[in-house]
């Protein structure tokens, strides 16, 4: 299976900053990001430490494509996996696309629908689920994202009725996945 290894997280990010090494003013002191410097990202397994200008460089519509890509290869442990970071960088990536003012708010969006259908159980869900995906005991992360996105409900709900998002753009399954997870 695709994985991500640690090194080539940490050269992403790398490349990121050196290509933007200045995110905006604006990122350090907006709202959804408080909180975000004082994470030591670091300490989860195979996480660089420079997911706080990832974040930050979410608002800058001169960094924010790159930054998507690169933040989104640094959360994930490889195609269908939940790096451990992604549970601390969740409540973040929800308040950052219930925000219409980030400039990648459509492709946060997708990025949480992916991370909802991931965090469902799969230890009831046979073999094959098993060895493509992991065990729940194998891969807490998922239980610790469901955690989240309860924690943060009202934020999922907001955006399954926010009106500025084009008609559809959440279909009725991934709506439903998303309601699921946010539900205690």
């Amino acid at each position: 299976m695709c994985r991500i290894t640690a090194a080539d997280k940490e050269a992403a990010v790398s490349r990121f900053l050196q290509e933007f090494p200045h995110p905006p003013r604006s990122g350090r002191d907006h709202p959804a990001l408080r909180g975000c410097d004082d994470i030591a990202w670091a300490d989860f397994p195979g996480c660089p430490a420079g997911v706080a200008a990832l974040l930050r460089g979410l608002l800058d519509p001169a960094a924010a494509s790159e930054a998507e890509r690169v933040l989104c290869n640094v959360l994930m442990d490889g195609v269908f996996r939940l790096g451990p970071a992604m549970p601390a960088a969740l409540p973040f990536l929800l308040r950052l696309a219930a925000d219409p003012a980030v400039p990648v708010r459509t492709e946060l969006i997708e990025v949480l629908l992916v991370v909802a259908e991931l965090s469902h159980p799969v230890d009831g869900g046979g073999e094959q689920a098993i060895r493509v995906l992991g065990s729940d005991r194998d891969r807490p992360e998922r239980a610790l994202c469901r955690a989240v996105f309860a924690e943060h409900a009202d934020l999922v709900r907001g955006l399954l009725e926010d009106r500025t998002l084009p008609d559809g753009f959440i279909p009725p399954e991934e709506r439903a996945s998303l309601l699921k997870v946010a539900t205690p």
